[in-house]
């Protein structure tokens, strides 16, 4: 059977190890320039097609891929004379691997369906090295149809491939997601601070807190540079961190409600970022509550 022809807009450190499996498996990659090149030269030497805009890789393929940093590039990339809505082919599939606000997923979409295409949204779990041996996680929602259509393109990208429901729904349960894993992160990162304050061990406040009920692989990663000195164990920014929690907030404001807990990890993550601290990896966030606590 004939693979889909793949249009990819995004290709970062997720996106560009998305490509390089998708090329492994065969399949024919459109892609342009986004922020850099040497991604966009990688995938072109291993035979993707470049392409000046979205409009371009829309009108290439028949599933159009994004994996974007934030709602307004989706956005951006997505409308406009030179968008991918602009170029869509009849029956194409748009996904949205980013992490977005789910109310824009669904406005977008409604704009792909007037344009004969399917918008589904499929926000990621795991690493960029779990996506170049496929083994991400896909939180995909919307059409079903449209959804059981790529699923075996998804199943080659993924290990485990979830369809959510109505298209908003894998962006919603991932902020939730990303909502609970930030909060306990913070929580931990501060009780690591709060031990040089108080005079004892980190070492001996996780061995407690993990022969317990709270024990979890969260408390592992930020463990792996409070205690261990390795930030690479918990691969994800401050500065990405604190805009997802924004977008939990915001997600909560838009249903007409307040988050109760959101405030706290948050705050202190955009403090973290302004004070200069954005690329630095979530399990360093413990320095920041040293600093707080006059501690360093």
């Amino acid at each position: 059977m004939t693979k889909p022809t793949i249009g990819f807009i995004g290709l970062g450190l997720m996106g560009s190890a998305m490509v390089s499996r998708l090329q492994d498996l065969g399949y024919q990659v459109t892609v342009t320039a986004n922020r850099s090149r040497p991604n966009i030269d990688a995938a072109v030497a291993r035979g993707a097609t470049e392409v000046d805009t979205a409009r371009d890789v829309a009108s290439a393929s028949d599933i159009v891929m994004l994996c974007m940093d934030t709602s307004a590039s989706v956005e951006a990339r997505m409308t406009g004379a030179d968008g991918v809505i602009a170029g869509l082919q009849s029956g194409a599939v748009v996904i949205d691997f980013g992490t977005s606000l789910p109310g824009s997923t669904r406005a977008l979409a409604e704009k792909v369906a007037a344009a004969s295409g399917t918008m589904l949204d499929g926000p990621l779990g795991r690493t960029p090295q779990q996506a170049y041996d496929g083994k991400l996680n896909i939180m995909a929602s919307g059409d079903k149809a449209a959804f059981d259509k790529i699923k075996p393109v998804l199943d080659d990208l993924g290990e485990n491939v979830f369809h959510l429901g109505a298209v908003g729904s894998g962006h919603t349960i991932k902020l939730m997601n990303n909502f609970f894993g930030m909060t306990v992160a913070n929580a931990m990162g501060e009780v690591f601070a709060m031990s040089d304050v108080a005079g004892v061990d980190r070492q001996q406040v996780f061995d407690v807190i993990a022969a317990g009920p709270l024990k979890s692989m969260m408390m592992d990663l930020v463990k792996g540079y409070a205690i261990d000195g390795n930030p690479d164990m918990l691969a994800f920014s401050i500065g990405n961190a604190a805009k997802d929690l924004g977008y939990y907030d915001q997600m909560a404001k838009d249903a007409g409600t307040e988050s109760a807990l959101v405030g706290g990890p948050l705050n202190a993550m955009k403090s973290a970022k302004d004070a200069g601290h954005g690329d630095e990896m979530v399990s360093q966030m413990v320095d920041f509550y040293s600093k707080m606590f006059g501690q360093n």
